[in-house]
């Protein structure tokens, strides 16, 4: 992709993710008067307890730090992509947005959930995010493979935790709601799209199954000897990693070569290689 073209994929991307973010923010957590998360959530928080600081100045401050531990822990285009992301962000909730006709509260909750997650998820499929929050979960994945969707879920926990105190209990276990449903639809979209199978094979037939997935589906294979345990004869075991795509043809490849192979199918959490790899590009 051209460097230009690249630029504006990433704009676009954090583009729409933040208009589904600011319409699940204006049209379902401010009527229904749900807390929100992240550091706004926690600028207002403050603002309440200290009335004299604005809270577009507490949120800059918060702000600031996190936007220079990006800078350093992670790269100076995601630093710039980043701070794209929040004049957009900024920018974007200024507008007008239908308040959405759901009544009920936990149904609210669920929604705003799916819409914040799949939105957040889109704008962290870009090189950037739309917030110092959005960097920090980046940074800790990077150094400590958290998932940026955990980090959220924790630091919002504890905002609510402290906001309990100040507002009523039901808003603050509906905010809960919407948080925990965010939190797994943003990882969903974040690494559950690119998602990856790693595969064990045993069969007797082993060399033509092998050689199916390099010819047909240009995927690499290890393969390594065994012992059967109850015939206790020597086996060749090939193990391979390959898209969740390739799945259903690499099983029909399996069951015309072999029928009787052992086959082991399983969910990866991160894949790091040429051409396989499925790590985020931050």
């Amino acid at each position: 992709m051209r460097p230009l073209l690249k630029v504006l994929w990433n704009l676009f991307l954090i583009f729409i993710g933040t208009v589904i973010i600011s319409a699940a923010i204006k049209g379902i957590l401010i009527p229904k008067q749900f807390l929100a998360g992240g550091i706004p959530g926690l600028a207002v928080l403050i603002h309440y307890i200290f009335p004299k600081f604005p809270v577009g100045l507490i949120f800059f401050a918060l702000n600031a730090p996190a936007f220079i531990i990006g800078w350093i822990f992670v790269n100076r285009r995601f630093f710039l992509y980043s701070l794209a992301g929040m004049s957009i962000f900024s920018a974007v909730l200024l507008w007008p947005y239908p308040v959405i006709p759901i009544h009920d509260l936990i149904l609210s909750a669920l929604t705003a959930g799916i819409m914040i997650g799949v939105g957040s998820g889109i704008v962290l499929r870009s090189y950037g995010t739309i917030g110092s929050l959005g960097i920090l979960s980046v940074v800790f994945h990077k150094r400590y493979s958290i998932r940026p969707g955990t980090t959220i879920l924790c630091f919002n926990v504890l905002l609510l935790l402290s906001a309990a105190f100040r507002f009523p209990l039901e808003m603050v276990l509906y905010t809960l709601i919407h948080l925990y449903v965010g939190r797994h639809f943003m990882n969903f979209v974040v690494f559950g799209l690119s998602q990856r199978k790693s595969i064990m094979i045993v069969s007797a037939q082993w060399k033509e199954i092998s050689d199916n997935i390099m010819n047909e589906l240009q995927r690499g294979v290890t393969v390594m000897p065994g012992t059967g345990g109850y015939t206790n004869q020597e086996l060749h075991i090939l193990y391979t990693v390959i898209t969740f795509n390739e799945l259903v043809r690499l099983k029909e490849f399996i069951r015309k070569s072999d029928p009787s192979a052992f086959v082991v199918v399983t969910d990866t959490l991160e894949v790091m290689g040429k051409n396989i790899g499925n790590q985020p590009h931050w």
